[in-house]
């Protein structure tokens, strides 16, 4: 049996999948083990169908979504989502220091708000930079945006 990687071992979501994925899947052997012993002790069909809406269908469906919530888990955390997410963390460049408070903003250009926007942004705030729908906010009672924190100029 292939062992479980060890980043699904130390994260707390995949391991909720997991075992959530887990125990569905041996609920659903268990009905569909149930669903079969009652059939097989009935010789009519219509003394069957119970059992099988009961407890086959029921459990197929159970061992269905815990191989998917157990595939998700490992796919997600530990395959290769898991890979591709740590390779773009060591290719990330370092971040910049972040502003102090009381610093002056890095553009002198008035702010910039989206059509319909309710924030106000820094021209090179990431949530409107290279926008080219981001319009001058103008005198319009807007509120800052939390990210590039325009106010106070």
């Amino acid at each position: 049996m292939p062992s479980i990687p060890r980043s699904v071992r130390r994260t707390p979501a995949s391991r909720l999948l997991l075992w959530c994925g887990l125990v569905a899947a041996a609920a659903g052997a268990v009905l569909c083990v149930v669903g079969w012993y009652g059939i097989s002790g009935e010789r009519f069909a219509e003394r069957q169908l119970p059992y099988l809406a009961s407890c086959t269908v029921p459990g197929a469906a159970l061992i269905v979504t815990g191989a998917v919530l157990v595939v998700g888990a490992l796919w997600t955390y530990g395959g290769a989502g898991g890979e591709a997410a740590a390779r773009a963390t060591e290719e990330r460049p370092a971040e910049e220091p972040a502003e102090e408070p009381g610093q002056a903003p890095s553009s002198e250009e008035p702010p910039l708000r989206v059509p319909g926007g309710t924030l106000a942004h820094r021209p090179d705030c990431p949530l409107v930079a290279g926008r080219p729908e981001a319009e001058p906010a103008g005198d319009a009672e807007l509120a800052p945006c939390p990210v590039c924190e325009p106010w106070p100029r």
